[in-house]
């Protein structure tokens, strides 16, 4: 089963909206409550980036047997370093993100906390493909 999500950039009055609904689709699937869990933070930390940072973009979540991939295309400028942006407390989101109560530059850490497996295709100029694989 495949769900797609589109996520305007920098409209916070949809944030969360995806994760959210796939969460639900997940509770009548059964599937198990730690693990949907798991799924529910990823999911809403990648789509706030995609939000935030991403000028926008969508998200594609796949549910398989053994596994959720999660696959986010965003529209933004690209990661300029990653190993920096994967510290706990980094973040380049303005002040008016941060007076919303984003930016803590925990978002990537926490993907990477909740997930089993987490790939980042980018470069400056050409946004970001972010795919994550949480084991069922």
């Amino acid at each position: 089963m495949i769900k797609r999500y589109i996520l305007p950039g920098d409209d916070f009055s949809v944030a969360g909206e995806a994760s959210s609904s796939f969460k639900a689709v997940l509770k009548k699937l059964g599937i198990d409550p730690d693990i949907i869990r798991r799924i529910s933070i990823a999911m809403y930390e990648a789509e706030i980036n995609t939000i935030i940072h991403g000028g926008g973009g969508e998200c594609e979540a796949e549910i398989q047997d053994k596994k959720v991939t999660l696959v986010f295309r965003d529209h933004g400028p690209g990661i300029a370093n990653i190993d920096l942006a994967m510290q706990e407390g980094y973040s380049t989101a303005g002040d008016r993100i941060r007076e919303l109560g984003f930016g803590a530059g925990m978002g990537l850490p926490n993907i990477k906390r909740y997930t089993d497996e987490m790939r980042i295709e980018t470069a400056p100029g050409k946004g970001t493909v972010m795919t994550l694989v949480i084991n069922l």
